[in-house]
């Protein structure tokens, strides 16, 4: 990630920001920053995600692209790879202007994050497992889950008294989810999806 403006911003300038290019920006500290690439791995076990969650979800509850407004310092943003949102959640968001979830808005009902390749980026990883834990519980996010292809762990967090409780599921365990328990998937299923 490049910074590209060392100038603080809120989150209300960020909302109406606009350099005319197709940049994708987020927010760490205030500082606008701008987005990586993302890996071809991360991608898919998204997109397959998104195809097992239309089998028992809305298509209008299922974002990914969305930016959530998160705790910090200064003004943050996060862009999970997949949310699911409440329909209170989808309600809010639609029409705006940025897709974005502020603390105005109701929770998504389940945020995911597909670790990069956290074998060779520690910060990535301290990001996923540590950073974006606190930050999704002081947003009330009811579940989160934390896809690590290298260490090939899927961690179901739940909330439970703003904080979360983990559950691992390796190889053919099957997820459990309390948000989603109709939802047959196994771990392996999860990193095939991303080979």
């Amino acid at each position: 990630m490049t910074i590209s403006t060392k100038q603080r911003m809120t989150l209300e300038e960020y909302l109406s920001y606009d350099d005319g290019t197709d940049v994708r920006y987020q927010l760490r500290d205030g500082v606008l920053v701008a987005m990586g690439a993302e890996s071809d791995t991360n991608v898919s076990i998204a997109m397959f995600l998104i195809s097992i969650f239309l089998q028992i979800v809305p298509y209008s509850l299922l974002r990914r692209g969305t930016e959530i407004a998160v705790s910090g310092n200064y003004a943050e943003t996060r862009y999970p790879d997949l949310m699911v949102l409440t329909p209170d959640a989808q309600v809010a968001l639609s029409g705006q202007k940025r897709s974005l979830i502020t603390f105005e808005m109701p929770a998504p009902a389940l945020v995911i994050e597909v670790v990069s390749n956290s074998e060779q980026d520690k910060k990535s990883r301290a990001r996923d497992y540590q950073d974006k834990r606190a930050e999704y519980a002081g947003r009330e996010i009811p579940e989160y889950w934390i896809i690590d292809p290298t260490a090939a762990v899927v961690l179901v967090l739940s909330l439970v008294d703003g904080q979360y409780q983990e559950q691992a599921f390796t190889g053919n365990d099957l997820l459990s989810s309390p948000t989603f328990p109709t939802l047959t998937l196994t771990a392996q299923t999860v990193f095939a999806a991303g080979e």
